[in-house]
């Protein structure tokens, strides 16, 4: 079933205000690693234990600021599938997004079973390097 206005209008907010949120946090994020460099991490003579923690930071820290980023430019393409007129439609099947769905995950390009069967072909990011 086609989304009315009235919801149209409830998941153009939300998009709007998930993407302020993720605008807010990239900037809050970039400002933090611009700050914390590697060497002030680590100390000024980092042991090799120091050195593996500023590491992990580091890499945690770059993690964060990609996930961020992809939900970013989904959340983006989300807007402009809306005012295209294609918001709400499944990219792999076509059929309607439940509305449910779109309000737990504004920026949904799939449905369900479409998604799942997305997650499955795809080998998991999980441990792998960004």
């Amino acid at each position: 079933m086609a989304l009315t206005t009235q919801q149209k209008n409830e998941l153009g907010a939300a998009l709007e205000k998930r993407r302020g949120e993720l605008i807010a946090e990239l900037a809050r994020d970039a400002d933090r690693a611009r700050a914390e460099a590697f060497a002030a991490l680590a100390g000024e003579a980092p042991d090799a234990a120091e050195a593996s923690v500023a590491a992990l930071i580091a890499d945690t820290d770059q993690a964060e600021l990609s996930r961020d980023l992809l939900e970013l430019q989904e959340v983006e393409a989300a807007r402009v599938r809306l005012k295209e007129g294609a918001y709400g439609q499944c990219s792999d099947c076509g059929v309607a997004i439940p509305v449910d769905r779109l309000r737990a995950q504004p920026a949904a390009l799939r449905c369900v079973p479409c998604q799942q069967r997305y997650e499955k072909q795809r080998p998991s990011r999980i441990g792998a390097k960004l």
